[in-house]
């Protein structure tokens, strides 16, 4: 069998042929990755603040790439081991996983549009007819016609029923002739990529939330330490003075003063306790724990994790590679220039391929020979928008004003990026100047309070003075404390402004297994059979 013998053949095949020919053409413009005005030094990073102590810049800034596993600068096993079990643990994480899978699903079914659709049939059924209808009386009648008394050559009856077999398929496949899929396949690939993003992003968020309650946990854990230092001393302040009362030395007004003084203190302790307790509970929440589930583990305190002497910062241009939330807005406006080549796609005519070939027969020896086959249907059908009512152009106007919102979002998010930078030095850096002073503040109060015990233990100075420097050792421990954790603070906040944390923990953006059963929940009750490993 040639196409020479079926010239209408070969008509279809010229035609087929030139429509496939079509196929490569793509409309819609391209995207390219955006410039962005960040800078390639980190002279750009300069807070204006001259924050010195002997010489030298309390933290140094350099440009070496800031490490990914930020949290090990501050040298303390137990933040370091609760970080690294926000990836597998943390519930927005495990959303944002969800989301995740949810979007390559999406990019699935974008992609299945550019493939035939076929879909089998059958079918095997036998009809019976009543032999006192019409049908039935008919065959009765041309059989006695025929047959009489026993003829020679004797005509058949009319059967009173028949049996069918069918199989086949029906297909067909929209072209690609103006790259309407291939663009959705783009832009579902950039939601693909937008999503991961966002997990990652996610990821950075918890990490660095939970740096930061830590480090808040350990200031009160701190404070508490003052407290109760602060108390012991005050009692000691107190038995002088009843001491000297008894002797005669002085009025019971000394007395109540530091009775009151020692009180004072001690109200202090269950409201650093409640922040002690909400703290806990607060990276037990991040951690997808219940309550009070790492109290065995916090409740131990320790001191607040000191910042490095050497801070690396990396260069602002480096911001763009490294925060999720800047490649989640690259992604989102690839997506939307994308679908700009979608809307203009739908200007043009579009061709679909059909075909429902089947074999049929009464005899199911003969349904597989060629003189079964049957077909309708086969061949191109083209539609050709005439007439939408200003639909598409609506559309397409739509589509490019998205594409513009996407871009400035995407500049938004640049310029977001390097304000967080700098504003987190320039509070890190002046936080550490803070502290400086509050350290000598601190070393003079103590002096001062030594000294007034001293001479009014000796009778030459007035309690007023023991009172009030004993009040000013304990605000200035308690200013140092909060400037200290200030400091481990703004270091976090920097670390999260440069985008740091998710290198190592996704590096492939595979997606962990959900942990929620902990929290009752049966993970096959919110994704029932999903291989969210994949």
């Amino acid at each position: 069998m040639t196409l020479r013998r079926y010239p209408e053949r070969r008509t279809y095949a010229a035609l087929v042929a030139s429509v496939l020919g079509l196929a490569g053409c793509t409309v819609g413009p391209d995207f390219a990755t955006p410039t962005t005005p960040l800078a390639e030094s980190s002279d750009y990073l300069d807070t204006g603040l001259p924050v010195r102590r002997a010489g030298r810049l309390l933290s140094r800034t350099t440009e070496a790439e800031p490490d990914v596993a930020w949290w090990q600068a501050f040298r303390d096993p137990v933040l370091s081991q609760l970080e690294d079990r926000v990836a597998a643990q943390n519930l927005d994480v495990q959303t944002a996983t969800a989301r995740l899978f949810e979007s390559r699903a999406q990019l699935g079914s974008a992609a299945a549009a550019g493939l035939p659709t076929i879909n089998g049939q059958g079918s095997a059924y036998r009809q019976q007819f009543s032999k006192n209808g019409t049908i039935g009386l008919l065959s009765n009648s041309l059989g006695s016609l025929g047959g009489g008394t026993g003829g020679s050559n004797p005509t058949a009856p009319l059967t009173n029923g028949f049996e069918s077999y069918t199989l086949g398929f029906d297909a067909s496949w929209e072209l690609d002739l103006w790259g309407k899929v291939r663009r959705s396949v783009e832009s579902a690939q950039a939601q693909a990529d937008a999503s991961a993003e966002q997990r990652r992003d996610a990821l950075v968020s918890s990490q660095a939330e939970l740096a930061r309650d830590y480090v808040q946990l350990r200031g009160t854990q701190e404070l508490i330490r003052i407290d109760l230092a602060n108390i012991r001393v005050n009692e000691q302040i107190l038995d002088v003075v009843r001491v000297r009362q008894q002797k005669g030395l002085v009025t019971g007004l000394d007395t109540s003063n530091a009775a009151q003084q020692v009180e004072a203190i001690k109200a202090q302790l269950p409201q650093l306790q409640q922040q002690e307790i909400q703290q806990i509970n607060a990276i037990s929440l991040l951690l997808g724990e219940p309550p009070l589930a790492l109290s065995q583990e916090l409740v131990a305190g320790r001191a607040i994790p000191p910042v490095p002497p050497r801070v690396p910062v990396g260069v602002p241009s480096s911001l763009v590679l490294r925060r999720p939330d800047i490649r989640r807005a690259e992604a989102n406006l690839h997506s939307a220039v994308a679908e700009i080549g979608v809307a203009e796609a739908q200007f043009f005519p579009s061709v679909t391929l059909t075909g429902s070939p089947t074999v049929n027969s009464v005899d199911p020896g003969k349904l597989f020979r060629g003189s079964s086959l049957q077909y309708m249907n086969i061949g191109p059908s083209i539609s050709i928008p005439l007439f939408e009512g200003g639909r598409l152009k609506s559309n397409l106007v739509l589509q490019r004003a998205r594409q513009q919102e996407a871009a400035i979002a995407y500049q938004k998010a640049v310029l977001q990026g390097w304000h967080d930078v700098v504003n987190a030095l320039a509070s890190l850096r002046g936080d550490e100047a803070r502290r400086g002073r509050l350290a000598r503040q601190v070393a003079d109060a103590r002096q001062a309070l030594s000294l007034s015990r001293a001479r009014y233990t000796q009778g030459v100075e007035i309690f007023t003075t023991v009172l009030q420097a004993s009040q000013t050792v304990l605000q200035a421990e308690t200013n140092l404390s909060q400037a200290t954790a200030a400091i481990s603070t703004d270091f976090v906040a920097l670390s999260k402004a440069l985008g740091g944390g998710w290198e190592t923990t996704f590096p492939s953006g595979r997606t962990p297994p959900l942990s929620l059963a902990k929290v009752g929940i049966p993970v096959s009750d919110v994704v029932h059979g999903t291989p969210f490993d994949q």
